[in-house]
């Protein structure tokens, strides 16, 4: 188990990430104390969308190649369309994705950001919720799509929007201090 103000996580994003759907984690999280990292698939910084045109950036702190699962407690995935379409087709994303998964730490998605864990076959069998245009593909990935602000599924933690970000961050707490999760990948 760790306490959030020790807790190392990690947020893995590139360019057309929703701004708020990173920000409001990496500032929330910091301020309970937690060592918060930005990892990408690119180097220097990476640009946000923010509603209807780009906003500002964030500075990369590794490369998602880099990225060692055993070093954090948790994965923060924001969502965006842009963003995580151009993660699930990265091999070294997708590695990272998959290495949380199968760790048993918490991976929180929200938005688009299910499409990671489509791609990473680590809904199947799970109650999952996300943006409401990709409920399809939610469903068949195998499962159960729920309109919740956020679920939960053995450490598995999804919010279908900028509105549920209270919650998200809340529920990522809370799956921290829990700590592992044993779960089939």
């Amino acid at each position: 188990m760790t306490q959030i103000d020790s807790a190392r996580i990690l947020i893995l994003a590139t360019d057309g990430y929703e701004r708020s759907e990173l920000r409001v984690p990496l500032d929330e999280l910091r301020s309970k104390g937690a060592d918060v990292k930005i990892a990408s698939i690119k180097t220097g910084e990476i640009k946000s969308w923010d509603k209807t045109d780009w906003g500002d950036s964030v500075t990369v702190d590794l490369q998602a190649a880099n990225v060692n699962a055993d070093e954090f407690d948790a994965l923060v995935l924001p969502g965006g369309q842009i963003n995580p379409d151009k993660l699930r087709a990265d091999k070294d994303a997708m590695k990272v994705v998959r290495d949380f998964v199968r760790s048993g730490k918490p991976v929180a998605a929200i938005c688009h950001a299910p499409w990671l864990l489509i791609e990473a076959d680590a809904l199947r069998g799970r109650k999952a919720t996300s943006y409401p245009s990709i409920r399809t593909d939610v469903k068949n990935a195998g499962a159960s799509w729920k309109d919740e602000e956020v679920v939960v599924d053995n450490g598995i933690i999804t919010s279908r929007s900028p509105d549920d970000l209270p919650a998200f961050v809340g529920k990522i707490v809370e799956e921290v201090q829990e700590g592992l999760h044993r779960r089939a990948a």
